[in-house]
Parts: structure tokens; sequence; C-alpha cells
């Protein structure tokens, strides 16, 4: 059985600049419980050299992703990210040190590009819940990375 017929029925594939495998590598030291799967090498149809790397099944805490080399045609924008759901404001950090690190630049209201530029979103579980408080929501909007108990703060003021 291939790596693709146990992937869910939609499954991201993500579009590198030929730098997939670096980049899974990254991923895969950033999220817990997470594993390369599969990889589909360049035979003599397809253009580029023989045997590199073409695509690469991996899995983060269990959301299966495909990367692909495809070169520099297409970029990442933040018209697509990946929500991270944190339990706590050490995850929030852990997350946001780690994909912001060696070339990741900040956004806003949790939200970051990592250092292949592609977005995520590192996000407090209860964010959804606080946000709903006009004053939360207005705290957050002056965030770069979210903290949590400013968010709680201005909620109960």
């Amino acid at each position: 059985m291939s790596a693709m017929e146990s992937f869910s029925r939609i499954t991201p594939f993500l579009w590198f600049d030929n730098n997939a495998e670096e980049a899974v590598e990254f991923y895969l030291t950033v999220f817990r419980n997470s594993r390369r799967l599969d990889a589909v090498r360049a035979t003599e149809a397809v253009p580029g050299p023989k045997d590199r790397v073409l695509t690469i099944a991996f899995e983060l805490d269990g959301a299966r992703f495909t990367a692909l080399n495809g070169g520099p045609i297409f970029k990442f924008n933040e018209s697509v990210s990946f929500v991270v759901r944190c339990d706590s404001q050490a995850e929030v950090d852990e997350y946001w040190a780690k994909l912001t690190a060696d070339g990741g630049k900040e956004s806003q209201c949790g939200w970051l590009k990592d250092k292949f530029g592609l977005s995520w979103q590192i996000v407090p579980t209860r964010l959804p819940e606080l946000v709903k408080n006009p004053k939360a929501m207005q705290a957050m909007m002056g965030m770069k990375k979210i903290d949590l108990a400013e968010l709680e703060r201005a909620a109960k003021s």
C-alpha cells in the first residue's frame, strides 16, 4: 500500500523551490509525533537530475502532507496558512520561537511566516472565546505573538 492510500481524502500539497527535503526535516524538528513517510524520486521522464526527490509524504502531529520540489515558479502567500492549536502560553512560545527561527518573520495577531515562506497561525485554544470580548479583540489586534495572559486581562476589564 502506498503512503497516499492511507492519507485523508484531502491532504495539503506544498510546492517548494527545490528545498522540500530541507523543509520537511525542519518541520519534523518543530512538531512532536512527526515522521517522514515516503518519497518519490525523479526518473528519466521527469526534468532535472535523475533520482532527486520529487515528492515527500510526511506527518506532523497526526496531519499528513506532501511536499513537492517544484522549483521557483510558485511562492507561498498568506492566503493559505496552517493553524497550530496551543493549550498553553508555553506551547505558543515554543512554536513561535521554532517557526520564526533562521529567517522566519513575525506578522500580527498570531501569524508568522517560517523561513520557507509558509504562513502559520500560532493560536491558544481559548482565543476564539476570548476575542468575543471587544477589549480582548482590540488587544489581540496590537499583538504579534499572542499573549494569553494579556488577552485574559483585557477580557476581564
